[in-house]
């Protein structure tokens, strides 16, 4: 406990790491600079990248203290890597009062004018250190003008001089400035890493705290060493009762409770529910939730994280993720994934995604979350998109959702259909059947091929012929085209069959390289393009349209004589 002589530091400046052996989940970084500083190969300036809170600026700082540390008894004449600690320039640039090593919030200092000030103090040798370093934080927030007066000065700087920039942004950062730093991209931290490191820290801080607890912090840290340890500042806090008194050991509860997030099991019970159809069980789970303190938007991304880890568990048993791999809970997990299809789950993962936003942007977002739980129940059990353009193409039903009464189908030969009778009623009588392979009708154009495909519910083949065959040749048995390039590949041999089917004679569909009239939606836009010019050469419109600039003709309408109304007589005799 802090006393009132000496503020409270948060856990996130206590334990900064303040050489190289403290950063943790960077190993990659520690050793490209280790090896640069053990053979003399440093660069003249380094660029640090990556997400919110993994050791940008604390690393920009080791890197300050590692090029000017003197050694204990003030004999290293050379950079490095382990810096003492206790030296003057170290405890001067830990205390940021060291006069070469500047330090910049580009957030704040944005123009051509703060730049130049660094320009001009390169020019000057160090005052009491080894190297001048510049640390330059969030980097991609200099300006245009900025950045252009920076780079000379970067690609040749004076032996003296380091420059150290630190950035989220990195693709903000222009490719002339990265082209003369030295790029490291600090990686998040990953969850079990930051859950040990987190105990050890727990321990410094006399703090008893559950495993599932120090799992769930380093969870929503995302990744983030500093987001973790401002969680664990948090739990503390939230552990303690203020009286002073020994403090309770924190438990994945009192986590939860203080993240708002839901219990995995009950979400993994959510899901379930869903795919299984059982929407209302699913809802009243997710009101209980909700009723305890759970967050909508939590919810949908544990859901979220529950499909991504089921669809890793189809492709990869062994897969670890989202839940522990000796719990209860994978167990379950393994046992949902054994029943669902790869094709379900990639549709529940895109409407849960789509619900993600709609949660998170809604006024009430209990609300849109349901709405996504209900959409997501009864989709589950749609067949795949390949089979249901299969049915379509052949002329099948497309199956009725969950709940719905199916509709009789059109295209089933044993429908009834209603006709006429002389005594004014109607009765029901069976369509005669077609016999198999009778032409179903004569084909002399490339019209009557797109009417042939409509009548045999076939859409895709008839939108394909109408945007993509440049018609060569037809006649009867025989069909030449020169397909356009967004055309299908199996166009061809698609078209062969389904004339085979649908006429009972064998047709020869060949492809030319060349020629053939435009398609017939070109043609349809060249008339509608033509019409509209010649309307808009009519004396009345073009005075409308003169008269109105930026006006534009948007659709032409043949006018019906019934349309027109008849002029009023001139008197009672007229009339």
């Amino acid at each position: 406990m802090a006393s009132p002589s000496t503020p409270y530091r948060v856990l996130a400046r206590k334990y900064r790491p303040s050489d190289f052996t403290g950063l943790i989940g960077q190993e990659a970084l520690v050793r490209t600079l280790s090896n640069a500083f053990a053979t003399g190969r440093i660069a003249h300036a380094f660029m640090l990248t990556g997400v919110r809170g993994v050791g940008k600026t604390t690393t920009a700082r080791i890197i300050a203290r590692a090029l000017n540390c003197i050694g204990a008894d003030g004999k290293n004449t050379a950079p490095t890597i382990q810096p003492c600690g206790v030296c003057e320039p170290c405890v001067s640039i830990a205390e940021s009062r060291n006069v070469d090593v500047q330090e910049m919030d580009a957030a704040s200092r944005t123009g051509i004018d703060d730049i130049r000030e660094i320009i001009e103090g390169v020019r000057y040798a160090p005052v009491s250190a080894r190297y001048k370093v510049y640390i330059i934080d969030e980097v991609h927030m200099l300006s245009k003008q900025a950045f252009n007066g920076l780079l000379k000065t970067l690609e040749e700087p004076p032996p003296h001089v380091k420059f150290v920039f630190a950035t989220t942004e990195i693709r903000k950062v222009p490719v002339t400035v990265l082209s003369r730093c030295q790029r490291f991209d600090l990686r998040r931290i990953d969850s079990a890493e930051l859950a040990a490191y987190l105990a050890t820290l727990a321990a410094k801080e006399d703090v008893r705290i559950e495993e599932g607890a120090l799992a769930l912090i380093a969870r929503a840290a995302e990744g983030s060493a500093r987001d973790a340890l401002s969680l664990l500042d948090q739990a503390i806090a939230h552990n303690g009762d203020g009286s002073g008194g020994e403090a309770e050991t924190i438990t994945a509860e009192m986590v939860r409770a203080m993240l708002g997030l839901a219990d995995r099991g009950r979400v993994l019970d959510i899901f379930e529910k869903l795919m299984g159809g059982d929407v209302a069980a699913a809802l009243a789970d997710l009101g209980g939730l909700y009723d305890a303190g759970a967050d909508p938007l939590a919810v949908m991304q544990d859901l979220l994280e529950t499909t991504h880890f089921l669809t890793r568990l189809k492709v990869a048993p062994a897969a670890q993720g989202f839940f522990d791999g000796g719990s209860g809970e994978a167990k379950r997990a393994a046992d949902i994934a054994a029943k669902l299809s790869v094709a379900s789950l990639t549709r529940g993962w895109q409407i849960l995604l789509k619900g993600l936003f709609e949660v998170r942007d809604a006024t009430r977002p209990i609300s849109a979350c349901e709405m996504a739980l209900i959409r997501l129940s009864y989709a589950a059990e749609l067949p795949p998109t390949d089979k249901l353009v299969k049915d379509l193409l052949d002329g099948g039903a497309v199956p009725a959702p969950r709940g719905a009464a199916a509709p009789a189908s059109a295209s089933s030969p044993r429908a009834p259909v209603a006709q006429s009778s002389s005594n004014g009623g109607s009765a029901m009588r069976a369509p005669s059947p077609q016999p198999e392979g009778a032409p179903t009708a004569q084909v002399r154009n490339l019209e009557d091929l797109v009417a042939l495909a409509a009548r045999h519910n076939a859409p895709i083949l008839r939108v394909a012929l109408e945007n993509y065959v440049h018609l060569v040749h037809l006649e009867a048995g025989r069909i030449e085209f020169r397909p356009h390039a967004r055309a299908p590949r199996t166009l061809a041999g698609d078209l062969q069959q389904k004339l085979k089917d649908w006429t009972g004679e064998r047709w020869t569909v060949s492809i030319a390289s060349t020629g053939g009239a435009p398609t017939l939606a070109e043609q349809k836009q060249n008339a509608k393009t033509a019409r509209f010019e010649a309307v808009a050469q009519q004396p009345l419109v073009r005075a409308v349209l003169d008269k109105f600039p930026g006006a534009e003709i948007v659709a032409v309408r043949e006018a019906v004589a019934e349309e027109i109304a008849p002029a009023m007589p001139e008197s009672d005799s007229d009339a």
